[in-house]
């Protein structure tokens, strides 16, 4: 279902606190750093420190009171107990400030939670951040609420950077990559402005190129699809790292589907619906973010690597082969080009080892590069300058110098790559972004930001479904749940159900039979699973079961997959599908979506399985009617919109034949 495209309004409640012309500071200390942050970064407007009983901090003299002050600040940074930051919060929203930093620890982290939502009511209509938060910088401005110190510099222009964690962002600060930040901003415990809140705010002030994250979750699943959306229709990319993706307790799972999409799989299926870019480590996001504040998101997918050795294009090409780097080869067109003016002695391929017959020679190298860039949409240049406080790096400036001119000529992003990220140093990398030029630190760091910085937009209007309440669960047996999927559409095995073995009356059907006894989630860990049976009559009886369900064995089918949708506590719903059967967990062979999906986007990720061409006649097998596996999830996830009570519905196996589908075990969860 769609909804009105999202916009990043300038007018954002948070633009008095981002953007202050005055702030005034609370606490000794803390408010002592933020003054000196201020002072060193040139902020030109007032700050005020108030203090009850101190003539001065940092030489500025004090306030007695809020009271005492000649304006409402625009920003505040409160640096007093929790207890006391209450309090002020109350007394700045009723004199109109236009925001707040609460700094303290000890609210709901520490079970503090009725604390918490006493802030929340004190502030009103007043933005503040967090609590337990450690603030925001503004490069661009000059303007600090910031009780510590960072490595950052005054810019124009630059990426912002949001994070749930102080220390982490702190360190992204230290990059000596030559990424221009433009802000920084902390959420803390998230109290009242929220990730997405916060991010829209940041991204509405037109200096803001993109938007880089440190999450370890989503507060707003839509909300934040909705400013993705937005932020790419401005023309600015959002790179994440996300973290707490482990799930420790995989095995205590109810069905195959909960262990399966459990822990990240949900949060990198959503993030990829959104249009976002999940990278793995600091180093590329870093990364990624330079590409994105240059080129900005959805660099195309096809890349040509260039270097003068033989030993970086191999390297080139294993890394690129596990970051999922396709490395097509030139074009006749190009080869002819390349070769007039390589010569014979050198191969013509992509990664291209173009030897050093050109080096130093500026024409030359820059009709190679631009030649070989101009049938690619981005190209990669292998380059790891001398470091010059022991080497004279002047031989490697024609090389760099024809990068940027291939970039120019071409009109395609030209991407120097550092081998090792110290091999580049930062005050090159910051005059060449200025330049328009985005030189990357490190060759397997560059590759997993030029994959990430290629990711797709996300399907115009897409919402992760609301979040429904969900209380106890029953499990509804595998007779009632199939009867329940072949209403809906869904062709399962033939079959009879009896309380005991004994009354099973399988005249009417064909064997061999399959013999389940029901009632558990888990039937082969049960033991109540038999196959190949004859007579069900003569079978002994399987401790536990809530009665027997006996169906038909379907023999003719091609392959088995898995097909789940359960219900999410952060994205509303998640699907996964996968290679199925009782291996299923063993195997880790899925994909993961967040619902709404559509038939193309479910079938397209069926091809993303490892082992996709086993679906696919691999080897003279026939083929899999995977159309049909579609359908069945599409069914399955109408079930799901349509009934708001269903939490989990898994189809384990649904066996595919060449034509058609049988779901041949099913587990379904209703609440209670």
């Amino acid at each position: 279902m769609g909804s009105a495209p999202a916009t990043l309004s300038p007018d954002s409640r948070l633009s008095r606190l981002l953007r202050p012309r005055s702030i005034a500071v609370l606490g000794a200390g803390w408010a002592q750093n933020v003054i000196e942050q201020c002072r060193k970064m040139g902020f030109d407007g007032p700050v005020w420190p108030v203090h009850p009983t101190r003539d001065e901090i940092a030489g500025v003299p004090c306030r007695r009171s809020l009271a005492d002050l000649p304006d409402a600040p625009d920003a505040v940074f409160i640096g007093v107990n929790r207890f006391a930051t209450v309090e002020v919060v109350r007394e700045l929203a009723a004199m109109g400030a236009g925001g707040a930093i609460c700094f303290a620890s000890g609210w709901e982290e520490a079970g503090e939670a009725g604390l918490q939502a006493e802030l929340v009511a004190a502030a009103g209509t007043m933005p503040i951040l967090g609590p337990n938060c450690y603030g925001v910088i503004n490069y661009l401005d000059g303007a600090l609420l910031w009780p510590d110190q960072h490595g950052g510099r005054r810019v124009e222009r630059g990426v912002a950077l949001i994070s749930q964690s102080s220390n982490i962002v702190i360190n992204l600060t230290m990059q000596a990559r030559g990424l221009p930040v433009a802000y920084v901003a902390c959420l803390g415990n998230a109290a009242q402005v929220g990730l997405a809140d916060l991010a829209s705010a940041v991204l509405a002030d037109e200096r803001v190129t993109a938007l880089g994250l440190y999450i370890e979750g989503i507060d707003d699943a839509p909300a934040f699809a909705a400013l993705a959306e937005a932020a790419r229709a401005a023309g600015k990319g959002i790179a994440v790292v996300k973290s707490g993706k482990t799930e420790a307790s995989r095995a205590a799972a109810a069905s195959h589907t909960a262990a399966l999409a459990g822990g990240g799989a949900a949060s990198s299926a959503f993030l990829r619906q959104a249009g976002v870019a999940e990278v793995d480590t600091l180093g590329a996001l870093i990364e990624t973010l330079k590409i994105l504040h240059v080129h900005g998101p959805g660099i195309g997918a096809r890349l040509c690597s260039l270097s003068c050795s033989g030993g970086e294009a191999g390297l080139v090409a294993d890394l690129g082969a596990r970051a999922g780097v396709v490395f097509e080869p030139p074009t006749a067109r190009q080869k002819e080009r390349l070769g007039a003016v390589l010569g014979p002695l050198v191969a013509l391929a992509n990664p291209l080892d173009y030897h050093t017959f050109i080096w130093g020679d500026g024409p030359r190298t820059e009709a190679v590069f631009t030649a070989m860039l101009e049938g690619y949409d981005a190209g990669i240049y292998i380059i790891d300058p001398p470091r010059p406080d022991r080497c004279d790096p002047a031989s490697f400036e024609p090389a760099i110098a024809a990068i940027e001119a291939a970039q120019a000529a071409t009109g395609k992003p030209a991407f120097p790559v550092a081998s090792l990220p110290e091999n580049f140093d930062e005050a090159r990398a910051i005059a060449m972004i200025a330049r328009g030029v985005v030189p990357l630190m490190g060759l397997e760091t560059a590759l997993e930001a030029l994959v990430a910085a290629q990711r797709p937009p996300g399907r115009q209007g897409w919402r992760p479904w609301a979040v429904s309440a969900t209380g106890a669960a029953a499990l509804i047996d595998e007779a009632q749940a199939k009867a329940t999927l072949a209403q809906a559409g869904i062709a399962v095995p033939r079959g009879v159900t009896a309380e005991s073995l004994s009354a099973l009356d399988a005249r009417g059907l064909t064997a061999p039979f399959a013999l389940k006894g029901l009632g558990f989630a888990h039937k082969t860990e049960a033991r109540a699973v038999r196959l190949g049976v004859t007579d069900p009559a003569a079978e002994a009886e399987m401790p536990g079961a809530q009665g027997y369900l006996c169906e038909e064995m379907v023999r003719d089918g091609v392959a088995e997959i898995l097909i789940g949708l359960r219900r999410d506590p952060v994205y509303g719903a998640t699907l996964t599908l996968g290679l199925g059967g009782v291996t299923a967990e063993l195997l880790a062979d899925t994909v993961t979506l967040v619902a709404p999906v559509t038939g193309p986007e479910i079938a397209a990720a069926l091809r993303r399985l490892r082992l996709w061409p086993l679906l696919d006649g691999w080897r003279g097998r026939p083929r899999a009617d995977t159309g049909a596996a579609v359908e069945a999830a599409l069914t399955l996830q109408a079930m799901m919109a349509g009934d708001p009570a269903l939490v989990e519905i898994e189809i384990n196996p649904l066996i595919l034949r060449e034509n058609g589908a049988v779901a041949v075990d099913a587990i379904l969860w209703r609440q209670t």
